[in-house]
């Protein structure tokens, strides 16, 4: 799979554009999906596509993760069973353009992580490709007025959003210290792990509020769709993207799920882009451009 898709901004393009699926997904069937039940559910998923692909590995490559478990636990713990959870959390309470601003901070925050812990410094040209970028994504939330992000109104299911934001955040910081050495598919299995160990004690007490799945097409689709392109699929792509290109400008990426969503809005729903859609997306890849370009001096 990564032998034909291996171009890191590819990869970064791909996995985006599964996470604005997923987005929607998580926000379409919360009715019918509990947050922990969604999250408990997609991992399993993913945990049961990658286990064939990772136990081959497993054997001569253990002395790897048990001598990395430190970063594979806290990377388990943050990537998987954090971030989504409180994503899917946040999505019960707050409106998708509250979600979708908040998690454009991402960039941000994973910046100012990478200098705290890293040490790594982005050059002027790539700090304005990160400012025109934000703009981009600023001006498609708020459809080209100002008066919109005045009127938004932010209650706890934001404030679940902006910990997701820092999770997510750490996680991507953080992945510049997992096990070198060990395959891709062994340590998105080691992470699953760790995730769904923790996230089972919050299902089941999900479960004993009487919060169910409610069965359903639309439901089981939702579920069978977060456990394999967002969860499989785009978790070793993202994984092996930051891995080559760092966290800062991989995170920069987060600011193409608004586009995807115009995009996906109008081929699902019939919505018709406006004029502010195209000038956002226009800055979004102004930005990206200018971040990632490596002709930059």
């Amino acid at each position: 799979m990564l032998a034909r898709f291996h171009h890191p901004y590819l990869l970064l393009t791909l996995t985006t554009l599964f996470w604005s699926g997923n987005m929607v997904v998580g926000r379409a069937i919360r009715g019918e999906v509990p947050p922990f039940s969604l999250a408990f559910w997609r991992w399993a998923i993913a945990f049961l596509l990658t286990m064939p692909l990772a136990l081959p590995h497993l054997k001569g490559q253990w002395p790897l993760l048990r001598k990395g478990w430190k970063a594979i636990l806290a990377l388990g713990l943050l990537g998987v069973g954090g971030y989504n959870t409180l994503a899917y959390i946040a999505l019960q309470y707050t409106a998708a353009t509250n979600a979708s601003l908040l998690n454009s901070f991402i960039p941000v925050a994973t910046i100012a992580l990478s200098w705290a812990f890293l040490n790594k410094h982005l050059r002027r040209i790539e700090w304005l490709g990160v400012i025109i970028s934000l703009g981009g994504v600023f001006t498609i939330v708020s459809r080209g007025e100002l008066a919109t992000l005045a009127a938004l109104t932010f209650n706890a299911g934001d404030l679940w959003m902006l910990g997701a934001v820092f999770v997510w955040a750490l996680y991507t910081t953080g992945l510049q210290w997992r096990p070198a050495g060990v395959h891709p598919m062994l340590l998105l299995a080691a992470f699953t792990t760790v995730g769904l160990l923790a996230l089972a004690p919050a299902y089941l007490w999900e479960l004993s509020q009487g919060r169910h799945v409610q069965l359903s097409a639309g439901s089981l689709a939702g579920i069978v769709y977060t456990g394999t392109l967002p969860s499989f699929v785009g978790y070793i792509f993202y994984n092996r993207a930051v891995g080559e290109v760092g966290a800062s400008k991989a995170s920069l990426f987060i600011h193409l799920m608004p586009v995807f969503g115009t995009l996906l809005a109008a081929l699902f729903l019939g919505e018709v882009p406006q004029p502010f859609h195209f000038v956002g997306i226009g800055l979004i890849f102004l930005g990206i451009y200018l971040t990632t370009s490596r002709k930059n001096p």
